[in-house]
């Protein structure tokens, strides 16, 4: 098997419509397809960044919640880069979004920080340059 690439990241969210908002209004996703899916009572919502595919969102009745802090056995985080950590930063904070202090890669000598969905998943921001 030859992997080419990544092709999408699914993600269930508890509250679709902030979830929705959240990825679209505050990390500007592109709405690509949304569909409600009667017989599951779930929406599918199909996001991309920059022209690329990369996100199907879910919702489905009561979710059962999954630990992510303290980190738990499974997807430990998401990552994006950014050519500026301190501009993501500040764009993120200004939306009232709660970031952590900025890090340094001991291994890489790139500055990266996370932030959390409105699940609690962790999202991290690393800086590309």
């Amino acid at each position: 098997m030859k992997i080419e690439r990544l092709h999408h990241i699914a993600i269930i969210c508890s509250d679709y419509e902030r979830s929705k908002r959240f990825y679209t209004e505050i990390l500007g996703f592109t709405i690509e397809n949304e569909v409600y899916r009667q017989e599951r009572d779930s929406y599918k919502l199909d996001l991309s960044l920059n022209g690329q595919y990369l996100i199907e969102l879910f919702s489905f009745p009561n979710p059962p919640q999954r630990p992510s802090r303290p980190e738990a056995t499974g997807l430990r985080h998401i990552a994006f880069g950014v050519n500026n950590v301190e501009a993501a930063v500040a764009c993120l904070q200004s939306k009232n979004i709660v970031v952590e202090p900025i890090r340094m890669d001991e291994f890489t000598d790139r500055r990266f920080t996370f932030f959390s969905d409105p699940d609690n998943l962790p999202i991290e921001i690393y800086e590309l340059r």
